[in-house]
């Protein structure tokens, strides 16, 4: 048995954050009791709940705490709470300068349509069944992160401008990444761009053409960001690794959570692809983990949002951060027999008797030997 201790940071948020993380931790504890490793917890406010209770998104000693962790599990920012500060204050900006600062460059979001609930999407069974893709986003450049950006007034109305660069660098990392990523699957990547307009997309193309030549083994499909987004609803069991910039990313990902029946489903890892360092003899890679569902105010603190992306978070971070596949595959496998034994949250219930966040989280752990 390892005596490792593992040093996790957790940010639950806003909105559902909190309650979700609740469950992700608890399915950590339960592995890491099962498996003779101990983990130890450092828990800080983040967005709106940071706001409220330190007048900023993120403090910078939160920062620096989340910065000397092993790992970062986080919830959700935002709500229309706070929808009117300015864009330097408000929730998402203690997310992004996080983002930033951990030079977290590339979101990883697998999108695997479960057997359980092929008839819960609302796009035809034939579609969706056996869909097993992953977006691979870059998360630090683009429209997100370019200046100038601001809105202003004018004698001919109000104007707003926002920037959308890359730089040769950024787009090398993330590409090769998604390339690595498919040489360990079915050996595809489709690069999602808008090449036939934007001269950030051609850059784009043309350094990804030369990265595939790099790895000859694997085909490379070039695709326009728009008849992509029409592929992914039609015949998405046609992707296997596709790789966009950040705006394109934030969007498809979301529109690919209608193939696994809610946006509660899908898990999803930040990067930075610096060296591992040591927790004793263990390598361990800084990652964030987080679902992608967002704060969802509308049904917070009602015990019904949907816990599976943030307890599949885990097990990313689990095998990611931390070098744990077999924890990380008992965590899969547990939320695949929940989900075959009926378990439904009110987001994929379609209308049938639908169990509490906490009532799913424990049907997972309860599958994984803890109670």
């Amino acid at each position: 048995m390892s005596a490792t201790t593992y040093r996790i940071m957790l940010l639950p948020g806003d909105g559902v954050g909190p309650e979700v993380t609740a469950e992700a931790k608890a399915t950590l504890d339960v592995v890491a009791a099962a498996s003779g490793f101990s983990i130890a917890y450092d828990q800080a406010h983040i967005g709106g709940a940071a706001i409220d209770a330190h007048g900023v998104p993120l403090r910078p000693e939160d920062a620096e705490r989340a910065e000397e962790a092993d790992a970062i599990l986080l919830g959700a920012v935002g709500g229309p709470k706070w929808d009117s500060y300015p864009r330097e204050t408000r929730p998402e900006a203690g997310l992004l300068g996080l983002r930033k600062r951990l030079d977290l460059f590339a979101n990883i979001r697998p999108v695997r349509v479960f057997e359980a609930l092929v008839d819960t999407s609302p796009i035809k069974p034939d579609v969706v069944r056996g869909v097993d893709l992953m977006i691979v986003r870059e998360l630090t450049g683009g429209l997100y992160f370019g200046k100038p950006s601001r809105r202003w007034e004018t004698s001919r109305g109000r104007r707003a401008v926002d920037t959308l660069i890359y730089r040769e660098h950024e787009i090398q990392r993330i590409v090769r990444l998604a390339y690595e990523l498919a040489g360990a699957r079915r050996k595809k990547v489709t690069s999602v761009d808008k090449a036939n307009v934007l001269q950030s997309s051609q850059l784009w193309r043309a350094i990804t053409t030369e990265i595939a030549a790099e790895y000859p083994d694997i085909t490379t499909e070039h695709a326009l960001v728009d008849s992509t987004a029409m592929t992914l609803i039609s015949r998405p069991r046609s992707f296997d690794v596709m790789v966009m910039e950040n705006t394109f990313g934030d969007i498809l990902s979301d529109e690919a959570a209608v193939l696994a029946g809610s946006l509660g489903m899908l898990p999803s890892a930040s990067l930075n692809g610096k060296k591992p360092k040591r927790r004793g003899s263990v390598a361990v890679q800084m990652g964030m983990y987080e679902p992608i569902h967002g704060s969802a105010p509308d049904i917070a603190g009602q015990g019904v949002a949907n816990p599976t992306g943030a307890i599949l978070s885990a097990a990313m971070l689990l095998r990611t951060s931390l070098g744990r596949e077999a924890e990380a595959s008992a965590i899969e496998a547990a939320v695949d027999a929940a989900l075959e034994a009926g378990a439904r949250t009110r987001d994929i219930a379609a209308g049938g008797p639908a169990v509490s966040t906490a009532e799913f989280g424990a049907e997972v752990r309860r599958r994984l030997g803890g109670r």
